[in-house]
């Protein structure tokens, strides 16, 4: 029995000491790439080639301001003046275009939202530029 106890510790512990420390470098390489992805999906819903006014200058976890929390109906050139189905926004409706509440229709009072991430904030800071291309600045597990 001591002998079989033995043989399971020689083989679990060097096993579990491999994995320690591993979802630390693991988790925010995930989260960038679920950034990353998600502002591609926003890009291609709405039609863009190129994100009219990007978080490029300050870093940020708050998804419901990424990648871009200014563009609006009066915004030129290339601001967010129609839906993707050709219908005029109004003063009503969300400015920008966001991963978290991003107001998806045009023509006045916030029509559905659409999230194309599960949680309003994350756990590291992003900037993004006007390609769609995301840089993480902290990881948030320094």
């Amino acid at each position: 029995m001591v002998a079989i106890l033995g043989v399971l510790v020689a083989i679990v512990i060097p096993n579990v000491g491999r994995f320690i420390g591993r979802g630390e470098t693991e988790a925010p390489e995930t989260e960038l790439r679920n950034i990353q992805a998600a502002v591609t999906a926003m890009m291609v819903d709405n039609q863009l080639s190129t994100i009219p006014h990007p978080v490029d200058t300050v870093a940020t976890s708050n998804m419901s301001a990424f990648p871009d929390s200014t563009s609006d109906w009066t915004a030129t050139p290339g601001g967010k003046t129609t839906d993707p189905d050709g219908k005029a926004y109004a003063a009503e409706d969300i400015r920008g275009y966001l991963l978290y509440g991003h107001d998806m229709t045009g023509g006045g009072s916030p029509g559905p939202e659409v999230n194309y991430v599960a949680t309003e904030m994350t756990k590291g800071t992003y900037m993004v530029d006007d390609t769609g291309t995301v840089t993480q600045i902290t990881t948030g597990y320094e």
